[in-house]
C-alpha cells in the first residue's frame, strides 16, 4: 500500500501500513540480531570444554557447558605476582577518577567556550577540533618526556591526568551546550546573583545530561580496557586487561581462560551502556559540526 501524507493544522503525519511496520520491525529485529550475535557467541566460548574450543569446523553452541573455564581463570589470578585484587583495584581506581576529572574538566571548559565571550575564544575551539584529527601515538613521545620532567612516571598520575586532557569530551560538551543550554536561562540566574561557578554547575549541567552520561561511556569504557602503558612498569600499577592478557598469553592450555577472561572484560563496559543508552543518540544529534 502506498504511503499517504496527511497536513493538519502544518503538521505533517505519515501513514503506514501494516506490512510496512512489519517490515521495519523484522529488518530491525535481524540488524540487532548481527549486533547481538557476537556477544553471544563470546559467552558460548567461555562455557565450552577446551576440546570443543579446538573443534573443526568451529560450532556456535556448546554442546557441554560448564564452568571449567572461569575456574581456571581465577585459579591463575591467585597465583600472579602480585594480589590480583590490586589489578582490579588499579583499573577501578583510574576508570573512575580519570572518568570523574575528565567529565568535570571538560565540562568546565566547555561552558567557558560556549557560554562566555573572551578574547581568542573561537581560535582555542579550533585548535580542539583539530587535535581531533590525531592520534594518540602521534603526541606519545611528547607525553613521555613531559611525564619524566614532572616525575609522574610509574604512578597513577600518569594514567589518570592524560583521561582529564582528552580533547573529545570538550568537543562533545561544547557543542551539545551551544544547542542546549538557552542563553537567557544564564543570564536570569546571573542577574540573581548567582556567580558564574554555581551557575554552570546549577543551571547548565541538568540541561546537557545526555552529553555528559554519554561522556562517562566513552571515558570509562576507553580506560576500563586500557592495557599495557609504557608510562608503567611496576607490577603494582598495572591494570587488570594487563594481568588478563598475561594469563592468556600462555597458549593453547588457557584458551580456555582466555575465553572467559573476554567475558569478565566486556561485562562492566555492557552495564554502563544499557543505564546509559537513552542518551547517546541525544548527544550525537546535537554534537556534530557546526558552522
Amino acid at each position: 500500500m502506498a504511503k499517504k501524507l496527511r497536513t493538519r493544522k502544518h503538521k505533517v503525519v505519515l501513514a503506514r501500513s501494516a506490512g510496512g511496520d512489519a517490515g521495519i520491525t523484522v529488518i530491525l529485529v535481524i540488524l540487532g540480531a548481527f549486533m547481538f550475535l557476537p556477544m553471544i557467541y563470546v559467552v558460548m566460548q567461555s562455557l565450552k570444554p577446551l576440546d570443543e574450543l579446538w573443534m573443526y569446523p568451529p560450532r556456535f553452541y556448546v554442546m557441554n557447558p560448564g564452568l571449567k573455564n572461569f575456574k581456571d581463570l581465577f585459579t591463575l589470578m591467585n597465583i600472579s605476582w602480585v594480589p590480583f585484587s590490586r589489578y582490579i583495584f588499579n583499573t577501578v581506581l583510574v576508570s573512575v577518577a580519570g572518568t570523574a576529572g575528565h567529565l568535570f574538566l571538560a565540562s568546565l571548559a566547555a561552558y567557558a567556550i560556549a557560554k562566555i565571550k573572551f578574547p581568542g575564544r573561537d581560535l582555542m575551539f579550533q585548535v580542539v577540533q583539530l587535535s581531533l584529527m590525531f592520534n594518540a601515538t602521534v603526541t606519545a613521545i611528547t607525553q613521555f618526556i613531559l611525564m619524566s620532567a614532572l616525575g609522574w612516571l610509574d604512578s597513577y598520575l600518569a594514567l589518570i591526568v592524560p583521561a582529564w586532557c582528552s580533547s573529545l569530551g570538550l568537543y562533545l560538551m561544547k557543542q551539545f551546550m551551544d544547542t542546549n543550554v538557552n542563553d537567557s536561562v544564564l543570564e536570569s540566574a546571573r542577574l540573581d546573583g548567582s556567580s558564574e561557578l554555581r551557575t554552570f554547575w546549577i543551571i547548565a549541567m541538568p540541561m546537557v545530561k545526555p552529553a555528559w552520561l554519554t561522556l562517562i561511556i566513552y571515558s570509562f569504557q576507553g580506560l576500563w580496557n586500557q592495557g599495557a602503558s609504557m608510562y608503567i612498569y611496576s607490577e603494582q600499577y598495572k591494570s587488570f586487561n594487563y594481568a588478563i592478557g598475561q594469563i592468556t598469553a600462555g597458549g593453547i592450555k588457557r584458551a580456555g581462560a582466555s575465553a572467559a577472561s573476554q567475558v569478565i572484560m566486556m561485562l562492566v563496559p555492557i552495564i554502563i551502556f544499557i543505564i546509559t543508552q537513552s542518551n547517546i543518540i541525544e548527544t550525537m544529534g546535537s554534537s556534530g559540526m557546526k558552522d
